[in-house]
């Protein structure tokens, strides 16, 4: 069975691949008015590409691949995101904004080619964070670290057909 079958397979899908993008800031946001601050999302803004699996809850994989753009604004406090990722079976491009309020985190996403949306939540505890994405017939729970250039991403949905994604991203240019 493809993964394109099911509306609600994309919809968790596309909210973790949002998630693996949009929540990996490096580091909570430093204090107003210190000199050389700068906001939680500055050091993600520019282009970012990785790969990674997907997982079903009958046991099928699947490779992604993801391209993102995305700017920070509002001195680094809310992240604009394009993304863009694909596999064998499907491709779908997303939009989004979030923002980021002491350690919280809160914002919302649309995919446009399917039409779905929702919101996300969660908290930076500096290189790791842990997020909830929502929507109309999804609940995700989301891991990602951040180490450096690099980040890794983990969202799991129990219960779910896409049950795991996992992928691994790097910055590819500013």
């Amino acid at each position: 069975m493809s993964l394109r079958s099911k509306p609600s397979v994309l919809a968790i899908l596309m909210g973790g691949a949002l998630a693996t993008i949009v929540l990996t800031s490096p580091s909570p946001a430093l204090s107003e008015g210190t000199l050389g601050a700068s906001g939680p999302f500055d050091a993600l803004a520019g282009l970012w590409s990785g790969s990674g699996v997907v997982q079903t809850s009958d046991g099928l994989h699947e490779r992604v691949r993801c391209k993102a753009t995305y700017a920070a604004e509002n001195a680094g406090r809310i992240v604009r995101l394009e993304l863009r990722c694909a596999s064998d079976a499907y491709k779908f491009e997303l939009s989004s904004n979030i923002m980021q309020t002491g350690d919280s985190l809160s914002g919302n996403w649309f995919e446009s080619t399917h039409r779905v949306g929702g919101s996300i939540s969660g908290r930076n505890t500096g290189h790791e964070i842990d997020a909830r994405a929502e929507g109309d017939t999804f609940t995700a729970l989301l891991t990602v670290k951040t180490m450096g250039r690099r980040q890794s991403f983990l969202m799991e949905s129990p219960g779910a057909k896409v049950s795991q994604v996992s992928i691994n991203l790097s910055q590819t240019g500013k």
